[in-house]
């Protein structure tokens, strides 16, 4: 070496820093790059994705492949620059090249290219995998060597590497999807976040409630219950006997239709016989579990029921549905949801407005963890009933109560604080 001469060792130890800036490089892009991006594009047959989805296979292989290279160039380096300074500047010049590698090192070889490979790690990533590979192979019995000694090292303190993915949990996941706002269409990305949500909801958070069900009584005179059947808005109503409780079951107004057209024509007896058991559900089946049991039994709708099998209300699979891809039902004629705006800006709503829905058409964000209803919600932080012109700040929100009616919130006048 004392041989050489000084400008040819200087190149060797530039090549080597260089040597060492891209392994360097290499190991923060391998693992700063997105894989489920690289998973997709080896799908599609990208050559250099195919080998990074490789190589991130067997992750202690990759780091055992580059940290070799990374260290056999950063030694090689110290002993030359040793070399150069003592051809320089005798002993002192140790002391002199230790010190300008060390920054030389830091900044050029480690600083510098990892910086650049956490920012844009496609750029090195992909070039790297090619030359990755072939030192994986070409060092593979000094790889497998070091990864014995390593894993075995890493089993003392309990660490297991059976599991090597880098799958995401449900949260992380829902993150991801918040992160991508702006990439994709804003529908899809408010359908995706409430695909999130579908799980914590349970049916008595979206159905309607038992006070607003549309119910004849069979035992009411006759012409009562035809004047109920003909004025009704829905094609399904639940028929019951004295009681809501005592509920018989479901009839189909076309059904109905056809029956008034039949010989045995339309009367009590045709109809009872026309009743349709229906299907329970209880009030704490979550969404997902709700419309899997109503897709499996071919209903349209299940009837929700308490603890004490008393009905809370009706949930549809239109409802469930419109949690994910939000409104897309039709309102019908002569039906009030419940929401009015004023022309100063606030709102008239009714006390049973469900809460969900009242924060999807105002975009507010009402608490809902607690009381299902506008109503409740009232009741529950007053803990009392209130006074008509009483009103109630909640967070950012002024709700005047207007009209109550018993024990309940009937009418509101709701605007932000």
């Amino acid at each position: 070496m004392q041989n050489i001469p000084t400008e040819i060792l200087a190149l060797l130890l530039v090549a080597l820093i260089v040597t060492s800036a891209c392994f360097s490089a290499s190991e923060t892009a391998m693992m700063a790059i997105n894989r489920y991006r690289i998973k997709h594009k080896a799908q599609t047959g990208h050559r250099p994705s195919i080998l990074i989805d490789e190589l991130l296979q067997a992750p202690d292989r990759l780091l055992s492949t580059i940290l070799i290279g990374n260290n056999i160039a950063n030694i090689s380096a110290t002993a030359l620059a040793t070399i150069i300074g003592l051809k320089l500047y005798g002993d002192v010049g140790i002391a002199i090249a230790t010190a300008i590698l060390v920054l030389i090192i830091l900044v050029f070889a480690e600083v510098a290219p990892k910086t650049l490979a956490a920012t844009r790690p496609e750029l090195i990533a992909y070039p790297a995998a090619y030359v990755l590979k072939f030192l994986q192979t070409a060092f593979s019995p000094v790889i497998w060597l070091v990864n014995i000694c390593s894993n075995r090292f890493l089993k003392i303190f309990g660490v297991s590497l059976e599991s090597r993915g880098s799958s995401l949990n449900p949260d992380e996941l829902r993150a991801a999807v918040i992160e991508s706002k702006g990439l994709i269409n804003e529908n899809h990305h408010k359908m995706l976040l409430r695909i999130f949500e579908f799980d914590k909801m349970c049916v008595d958070d979206v159905m309607v409630p038992r006070q607003e069900l549309e119910t004849v009584d069979i035992n009411d005179s006759w012409e009562e219950v035809v004047d109920q059947l003909a004025t009704s808005h829905h094609t399904r109503i639940l028929i019951y006997k004295d009681h809501i409780d005592n509920l018989l079951g479901v009839i189909h107004m076309r059904q109905l239709f056809h029956l008034s057209q039949s010989p045995e024509g339309l009367n009590c007896d045709t109809v009872t016989e026309m009743i349709q058991p229906p299907y329970f559900l209880p009030e704490s089946t979550t969404l997902s579990s709700a419309l899997l049991q109503l897709q499996e039994q071919k209903y349209k709708f299940g009837v929700v029921v308490d603890e004490y099998g008393d009905i809370e209300g009706i949930i549809t699979i239109e409802e469930i549905i419109e949690e994910i891809v939000g409104d897309f039902t039709m309102v019908l004629p002569g039906l009030d949801e419940g929401i009015k705006i004023e022309e100063d800006g606030s709102f008239l709503a009714s006390g049973s407005v469900n809460l969900r829905e009242l924060n999807r058409q105002l975009n507010w964000n009402l608490p809902t963890d607690g009381a299902k209803t506008l109503n409740g919600l009232i009741l529950d932080y007053l803990e009392d009933i209130p006074q008509p012109a009483t009103t109630v700040r909640l967070g950012d929100f002024l709700i005047e109560i207007i009209q109550t009616r018993g024990t309940a919130v009937t009418e509101t006048r709701l605007r932000k604080a």
